[in-house]
C-alpha cells in the first residue's frame, strides 16, 4: 500500500488551521476537526506550490502576534 500523502496520482487539499498553519491532505481522507480547506481537490504539486506561495511565515499565528506586539483583542 502506498503512503496516501505521497501518491502523485491522487487528489489533494490544502488545509489551514486557526493558527494559519497549512497541511497537504489527501482528498480521499476526511478533513480533521479544526482544519478547513483552502484549495482543492487538485494535484499534489499544485497544492504544494500553493502552500509554498501562501505560507510564508511558519510561526503559529498566536506566536507571530505575540512576537510582533499585536494584540489579539
Amino acid at each position: 500500500m502506498t503512503n496516501p500523502f505521497e501518491d502523485e496520482t491522487a487528489q489533494y487539499l490544502d488545509l489551514v488551521n486557526d493558527e494559519g498553519q497549512h497541511s497537504l491532505w489527501p482528498a480521499a481522507i476526511p478533513v480533521p476537526a479544526g482544519w478547513r480547506t483552502t484549495l482543492g481537490p487538485t494535484t499534489r504539486q499544485e497544492c504544494l506550490d500553493h502552500i509554498a506561495e501562501v505560507w510564508t511565515d511558519m510561526r503559529p499565528a498566536s506566536l507571530a502576534m505575540q512576537m510582533d506586539g499585536v494584540s489579539g483583542h
